[in-house]
């Protein structure tokens, strides 16, 4: 841990903390690193836990999240956690609302179904209730400004990535997504530089190309932006942009809901900061694609 010393602000809430812990992350210790990032990741946790219960959940050493406490300006752990009891007294009526869907099971629907909606409505809010309306207004205005936007996704991600880049093209013509055909992510970047922005996703279990063309990208120059499930993913430290997309899910595989919100959330923020005809543009492609019969008409077979 460097010798940086964080004064807690008392009144401006849990969201100042937060932050805080989210610019401190990538200067801490290991240990003290993975314990923070839990917190980040699952701040209704810390509210009501004992520090060997939190230490449980966070995979590390009691001590360590001491340590993380006092790192942070605080005495100790308790201080620490009544800034989260305080939250949660005012919270949202979110876990009411999470309950009342879990009890959905008891009136003869399958609990899965239950727990499918309250975890995908629980990923959602999390995602819109950390990552705030001038984020995503500064990112849209680096993709309008660059020479070039690179979005990385494979997998899953895959489909998520060319969709963005299809609907971000009808506002801007300087996105492309990664990897194309035939070719690995780290072929897609290699021409990327300090003019240009990099948008990566993956979520656990993180995929190694993404990880490294990530990382190449930001030792090109160029600006990263990346959309992962937690502050400890490997594409987190460092990125000049972090949203922060949960991906927890009942099923074996990772869920991309919280995500795709995010992307379609991004291409609006986009075409709203894109110059003033590319509104006129959009309607105009429409138009024509009505035209030309590429969308269904009801009164089509009239004629």
């Amino acid at each position: 841990m460097t010798n940086h010393t964080f004064v807690p602000n008392t009144v401006s809430g849990l969201d100042t903390l937060l932050q805080d812990m989210s610019s401190a992350i990538g200067e801490m210790a290991p240990q003290v690193r993975k314990a923070t990032a839990f917190v980040l990741d699952h701040p209704d946790e810390v509210g009501f836990a004992t520090v060997r219960e939190l230490a449980g959940l966070a995979d590390v050493h009691p001590n360590t999240l001491v340590r993380m406490a006092r790192a942070l300006g605080f005495e100790g752990f308790d201080d620490f956690r009544e800034r989260f009891r305080i939250e949660m007294r005012s919270r949202s009526p979110f876990r009411d609302r999470a309950m009342s869907l879990q009890s959905i099971s008891d009136e003869g629907l399958p609990a899965l179904y239950a727990e499918m909606a309250a975890v995908t409505l629980r990923n959602l809010e999390r995602m819109f209730g950390v990552t705030s309306a001038p984020e995503l207004r500064a990112i849209a205005d680096h993709i309008v400004c660059s020479r070039r936007t690179y979005v990385i996704g494979v997998g899953a991600n895959y489909a998520l990535a060319h969709n963005f880049a299809y609907l971000a093209g009808m506002a801007v013509d300087n996105v492309v997504a990664v990897p194309g055909d035939g070719n690995v992510p780290m072929d897609g970047i290699v021409k990327a530089g300090p003019a240009d922005v990099v948008l990566a996703m993956t979520f656990a279990p993180y995929r190694t190309e993404v990880v490294e063309a990530t990382d190449a990208a930001r030792r090109q120059g160029a600006r990263v932006v990346a959309i992962t499930d937690s502050h400890g993913s490997p594409i987190a430290p460092d990125a000049d942009h972090l949203i922060l997309a949960p991906s927890a899910t009942p099923q074996f595989f990772p869920s991309t809901l919280a995500a795709a919100a995010a992307l379609e959330t991004l291409v609006s923020f986009i075409v709203a900061d894109a110059p003033p005809d590319v509104v006129a543009a959009i309607d105009l492609m429409h138009q024509r694609r009505y035209d030309l019969g590429v969308y269904w008409r009801p009164d089509r077979g009239s004629h």
